[in-house]
């Protein structure tokens, strides 16, 4: 597996670990939108041989290594960070800087962007807002403001009690992993500021859909049988249906999307239902997975 890593600045975008004297590089500026951006990335590589530091070599390596017993997938927004409260700071802060009309414009313009690209992308619907719907917008500090509470937001404050309890836990039986949704910028800075990067030793995965990526899940993270932890009952039915017996489904009701009536009618419950995430801290793994899965060991890493 090839990794570019990419250095995203106020005025360029461009690629490190390219051992080159002379990165390839591309203007970024305030008309950059999100898909041009990942266009101009993708381009970068384009007849170039990166060469990773030794760290994301470890770590490409370690992904395609032989299949482990047991991984552990866990989402992140309102799985292990309550990003209700996140969508809710975001929104008094909004309303305070731009009054509630305005406030109320950008979330409009949030939910057309979340219907076309298929995930939530709040510094997007800030770009959008900021071209469409200010006409001083270009000289308005305030947004300036605005995109600086969003990358620089406390995420680590707003993790669940007992989700690094959690992960820690279960990582004495398995790797664990994120496997999220999200943009290709704001969701990677949320997991790093949160600490959750750090606590999965930088296995994340983050895709548009994710329930379609499960070949690459297994590609990157091999394994005889997989629990995925995550508050959309979709999300699980959808996952369950595609690995069967080989994924045990975990599904905390936390966030309002776990409480909709709509969606616990419309999808089979989890394997496992919990209260909160802070209950896989202490949990009896075998007596998690019930019988235990053909040819999977359940016995603590040393």
């Amino acid at each position: 597996m090839k990794v570019l890593v990419v250095d995203i600045g106020g005025s360029h975008v461009k690629c490190l670990a390219s051992g080159e004297r002379s990165p390839r590089k591309f203007a970024s500026g305030p008309l950059l939108t999100t898909d041009l951006m990942v266009e101009g990335v993708l381009k970068l590589p384009e007849d170039r041989h990166f060469a990773p530091p030794p760290a994301l070599r470890a770590e490409s390596e370690e992904a395609m290594s032989a299949p482990c017993d047991l991984v552990f997938l866990f989402d992140v927004d309102n799985t292990l960070l309550d990003n209700d409260r996140v969508v809710s700071d975001l929104r008094h802060h909004l309303e305070q800087a731009f009054g509630s009309a305005s406030a109320d414009r950008y979330w409009t313009i949030f939910e057309q962007l979340r219907s076309e690209l298929g995930y939530a992308d709040y510094l997007g619907a800030l770009q959008r807002y900021r071209v469409r719907e200010l006409s001083d917008a270009m000289n308005d500090p305030r947004l300036l403001q605005m995109s600086t509470f969003l990358i620089d937001y406390p995420f680590a404050d707003r993790l669940f009690t007992g989700a690094l309890r959690a992960i820690e836990h279960l990582r004495r039986f398995g790797p664990t992993v994120i496997l999220s949704d999200g943009d290709v910028v704001f969701q990677p800075r949320k997991v790093q500021r949160s600490g959750l990067w750090q606590a999965v030793d930088g296995r994340v995965l983050i895709y548009i859909h994710k329930e379609l990526m499960l070949d690459a899940v297994q590609r990157h993270y091999p394994a005889r049988h997989y629990v995925m932890v995550d508050d959309k009952l979709r999300i699980l039915a959808a996952m369950k249906q595609t690995l069967g017996q080989r994924l045990t489904t975990v599904f905390p009701r936390q966030g309002h999307y776990a409480f909709d009536p709509h969606s616990i009618a419309s999808y089979p419950p989890a394997d496992i239902t919990l209260d909160r995430i802070g209950d896989l801290a202490d949990v009896d793994v075998p007596a998690l997975l019930g019988q235990r899965p053909a040819g999977v060991s359940l016995q603590e890493n040393s």
